[in-house]
């Protein structure tokens, strides 16, 4: 019946893990038709946490979406995002879905632009607490690893790391990092799960130090397999 028919969403996208679970707890509640992505200028790689742009196309396949990939410099990144959800507006999408947790900068920004643009905010993770959300994670049947990390706060023997209850445990040891790494500290890339009809498998990659950070330069994938329908409902 049409009183039952769920609001249109796009997933704020970065790749990693925090976007994911919030999507997936989104679901019940709105239908996600779109992944919005920001880019670099070059449309390279990926605005936030640098990670290719065609990794990034890959994951929306492995999904089933569509994914926005608009350009922008972080001097003109609120006006490409505003044009960006403009334009998914005229296809009736009606709210965004934000992956933050307890940034409240972060926060603030995200319902400022989004009532700029008469869409919906939501924010399914926002003030949970880090270890119940990565176990969340874990036990839904996500799959991700560690595509980055500040190089002064964490090594780049973590890159490539998966994100199990052996990656809690071993965060957990250290002093002052955020275990889920709101602080920047690391960022993830989801390669299947729940919100998947099928799985990223890494075919070329290689560590590489670009200023501050060290990345998992993810050079080749491919989308194989399907999931079981189980995890996709």
């Amino acid at each position: 019946m049409e009183e039952n028919k769920k609001l249109k969403a796009f997933v704020s996208w970065s790749g990693g893990k925090d976007a994911a679970l919030s999507y997936y707890r989104a679901m019940k509640q709105f239908e996600v038709t779109h992944l919005l992505n920001m880019t670099a200028e070059d449309g390279k790689r990926s605005r936030s946490h640098g990670v290719r742009t065609g990794v990034i196309q890959k994951q929306a396949e492995a999904m089933g979406l569509t994914v926005i990939q608009p350009r922008s410099s972080w001097e003109t990144y609120e006006e490409e995002f505003k044009k960006a959800v403009l334009e998914l507006k005229q296809q009736e999408v009606g709210a965004g879905i934000f992956g933050d947790i307890d940034l409240e900068g972060h926060r603030e920004w995200v319902e400022r632009v989004s009532s700029d643009v008469g869409i919906s905010a939501v924010l399914p993770i926002w003030k949970e607490k880090r270890e119940v959300i990565l176990r969340e994670f874990i036990e839904a049947g996500f799959e991700a690893i560690v595509v980055a990390v500040k190089k002064d706060v964490l090594g780049d023997e973590w890159l490539g790391r998966t994100v199990d209850s052996d990656f809690i445990n071993d965060m957990l040891k250290i002093e002052d990092v955020d275990i889920s790494g709101e602080n920047g500290e690391y960022h993830t890339l989801v390669l299947s799960g729940p919100v998947f009809e099928r799985r990223i498998n890494i075919i070329q990659s290689e560590k590489i130090i670009r200023d501050e950070h060290c990345f998992l330069d993810i050079s080749a994938c491919e989308v194989v397999g399907k999931l079981p329908t189980v995890l996709r409902q």
